[in-house]
C-alpha cells in the first residue's frame, strides 16, 4: 500500500510517499515559498532534484508534488492512481476528534471549527486538504491529529482551575502537542515491554518539546497546554510561566499581549537564557567553552524535564519505563544524562556507554536500574500512514 503523506504548512508543504506496513519511503521532499515563487526539492535514496515551479497557492505544490512522483526520470511510481490514500498532519483537533478519521464534509467543518484553537496551522492544514481533494478528488484522505493521542486525559488532568463558562464557552483546556509522536513512542514501548499494562514518561525533546504520562497505551496527562507554549523550556518558547509576567511586561513596556506573546514564543526558551542560540548543539559548544549563560540555559533544561518526569511518576503512582525521542532526546547524550541525575531517587541508572548513542534505539539504562530507559527514534510520518491504512482498510471490509 502506498500512502501519501502530508504536511502542510502557511507557504510550505512536506511530503513523504511511504509504505505503513514496512516503513520503507519511496520518496519525500519539500515545497517552499508557495504564494511567492515556488520550489521543490525531492528525494529518492540519495538522489536529489531541486526545481523552481510556480506555486500561486497549494493546490499547484500539491500537483507538483503528483507530477515528480509519475516522473520518468525522477519518479517512483507510474501513475497516481498507485497512491491508494493521502494521510494529512492537521495540529489542533479541538474536542471533537479522540482519534483519526476519514475526511469528508463534516470533518472539514469541525476542522475549521478549531481554527480559534490552532490559528496558524489549521488553515494551512485545510489548504493542503483542499488541494488534494481538488487534484485527487477519488483518493481516500485522512486526518491525523497533533491533539488527539490527549484526549484520553481525565478531567483532573486537562481542566485548568478558572471559571467553569470559559471551559464550556470556549473549550479552554489543556489539550497538548506532539501527540502523532507520543502515540508512536507508546506503541513502540509497548513492542518493546511485550505488554502495553505499564507506567511510562515520554520525553519528546527538541526545538518544541513535550512530555506525557502514559498508562496502559493511553495518556494520562501531557506538559503542553492549550498551546505549545506551555511545559518545560523550548528552543524560543518560555514554557510554564507566572501569567502576571504578561501582565506586568504589557503595563510597563507599553507591548500588547499578542507581542508579548509573541516574544514568549520566538525570543524566550533557552535562546534568551543563553543570549547566543536556540540550537542545542550551539549550546553544548557554549558550554564547553566557559560561557556560563550557555551553561545556565542546558542546566535550566535538563533541571525542568526531570520535574516533569518526576510530577508524572507520581501522577502514574509509579514508573516501568522512561523514554527519550526526537532531536535532543534522540541525538544529546549529555541531556540524557543530565535529566537523569535528578532520577536517582527513582532508582534510575544508565549506562554512560549505551547512552552514547545517536539516533538508535537503545535500552541505555543498566541491569540494576529499577526504570526501564530507553532512546526511541520517533517517526510520525508513519504513524501517520499507519493511522491512514487502518482507516481507509476498514471502511473497505
Amino acid at each position: 500500500m502506498n500512502v501519501l503523506v502530508i504536511n502542510a504548512g502557511s507557504s510550505s508543504l512536506k511530503y513523504q510517499l511511504m509504505n505503513p506496513e514496512t516503513g520503507d519511503v519511496s520518496a519525500k521532499g519539500l515545497c517552499e515559498r508557495i504564494y511567492i515563487d515556488g520550489r521543490l526539492t525531492h528525494k529518492v535514496g540519495d538522489k536529489k532534484v531541486v526545481k523552481d515551479i510556480p506555486m500561486p497557492t497549494h493546490s499547484e505544490a500539491i500537483q507538483a508534488v503528483l507530477e515528480i512522483l509519475v516522473d520518468p526520470v525522477d519518479g517512483v511510481i507510474k501513475s497516481v492512481d498507485e497512491i491508494d490514500a493521502v494521510g494529512h498532519r492537521v495540529l489542533h483537533g479541538g474536542m471533537k476528534f479522540s482519534d483519526s478519521c476519514i475526511i469528508d464534509d463534516a470533518c472539514i467543518e469541525a476542522i475549521e471549527a478549531c481554527i480559534p484553537l490552532g490559528p496558524l496551522h489549521n488553515p494551512a492544514n485545510l489548504m493542503g486538504i483542499r488541494a488534494c481533494q481538488a487534484v485527487m478528488p477519488n483518493t481516500p484522505q485522512v486526518a491525523v491529529f497533533d491533539t488527539a493521542f490527549h484526549m484520553t486525559m481525565p478531567p483532573k488532568a486537562y481542566r485548568y482551575a478558572i471559571p467553569t463558562e470559559y471551559y464550556k464557552n470556549d473549550d479552554i483546556r489543556r489539550y497538548g502537542f506532539h501527540g502523532t509522536s507520543h502515540k508512536y513512542i507508546a506503541r513502540r514501548a509497548a513492542e518493546l515491554m511485550g505488554t502495553k499494562n505499564f507506567k511510562m514518561v515520554n520525553c519528546h525533546l527538541g526545538n518544541g518539546s513535550s512530555l506525557s504520562a502514559v498508562k496502559d497505551g493511553k495518556c494520562q496527562d501531557t506538559s503542553m497546554g492549550l498551546s505549545p507554549l506551555a511545559g518545560v523550556p523550548m528552543g524560543t518558547r518560555s514554557g510554564d510561566i507566572d501569567a502576571c509576567v504578561v501582565q506586568f511586561i504589557c503595563n510597563k513596556y507599553g507591548m500588547s499581549v499578542d507581542d508579548c506573546l509573541t516574544m514568549l514564543n520566538k525570543k524566550s526558551g533557552v535562546l534568551a537564557l543563553s543570549g547566543v542560540s536556540s540550537d542545542f548543539r550551539d549550546l553544548c559548544a557554549g558550554a564547553e567553552a566557559g560561557n556560563e549563560d550557555c551553561k545556565l540555559a542546558l542546566d535550566k533544561f535538563y533541571y525542568e524535564v526531570a520535574k516533569y518526569v518526576g510530577a508524572y511518576t507520581a501522577a502514574l503512582n509509579g514508573i516501568d519505563m522512561l523514554t527519550f525521542t526526537a532531536g535532543v532526546g534522540e541525538n544529546d547524550a549529555d541531556a540524557r544524562a543530565g535529566i537523569c541525575s535528578y532520577l536517582g531517587f527513582m532508582g534510575v541508572k544508565i549506562d554512560p556507554e549505551k547512552n552514547k548513542i545517536r539516533g538508535q534505539e537503545m535500552k541505555i539504562s543498566t541491569e540494576d536500574s529499577a526504570v526501564q530507559v530507553w532512546v526511541i527514534p520517533t517517526n510520525e510520518e508513519l504513524m501517520i500512514a499507519q493511522d491512514t491504512a487502518e482507516l481507509v482498510n476498514a471502511a473497505k471490509k
